[in-house]
């Protein structure tokens, strides 16, 4: 099976790359920790180093997977986003991930909305899902700001999840969401925008 050249994804802010062996670290530090709760952890060492190796390993298997959030200017990584399809999973996902310390600075928008227009465009998806927890509601609002709407007839993956599912190009391409998504993430972009409320991905 050929190696996978992953593409390099860039946005206002960030740089969207492949993962790499240097960055386990803050992975495994996340899924030892209680935000990874709504997605199967808290992990130990073994399981999260199971996870990585699958995360890696993704790409060369569908050809597409999760990148490393990482800071445009200073290569600090900020978490995961990108798709996610293992067995069993009935739609290709979108997914992300922001490491606790990181949370609430737009980074997973700014992401997601980046990996999904390379799927959209340049894998010629013709649409996505998200599973989430039902308890998870920073991810619910995330997928509802990307402009996702629950799918109550859609197969979740194991039951215990509600499936998102997400606009399609058509849906989505020259409308005022998805001017909004941008103008929202140009405000995350701004130094001095301070977000009121409760802090969101």
């Amino acid at each position: 099976m050929p190696d996978v050249d992953i593409p390099v994804l860039e946005t206002r802010r960030l740089i969207l790359t492949g993962p790499d062996a240097e960055d386990y670290p803050d992975f495994r530090a996340t899924f030892a920790s209680y935000r990874s709760r709504f997605m199967g952890g808290p992990l130990n060492a073994y399981e999260a180093w199971m996870l990585y190796a699958a995360e890696i390993g993704h790409w060369r298997i569908r050809g597409y997977g999760m990148w490393m959030i990482r800071d445009k200017d200073t290569d600090e990584t900020y978490g995961m986003a990108g798709g996610w399809k293992p067995a069993k999973w009935p739609e290709a996902e979108i997914a992300w991930i922001i490491w606790p310390e990181k949370a609430g600075r737009g980074f997973a928008l700014e992401a997601t909305h980046a990996a999904r227009r390379y799927f959209y465009d340049t894998l010629g998806w013709e649409g996505a899902v998200s599973y989430l927890d039902p308890k998870n509601l920073d991810s619910i609002r995330l997928a509802e700001r990307l402009g996702a709407k629950k799918d109550q007839g859609a197969p979740s993956v194991d039951g215990n999840d509600v499936v998102y599912r997400h606009p399609s190009p058509a849906q989505l391409d020259g409308t005022q969401l998805a001017h909004g998504i941008d103008m929202e993430i140009s405000h995350y972009a701004d130094p001095l925008f301070q977000p009121k409320g409760y802090a969101l991905d």
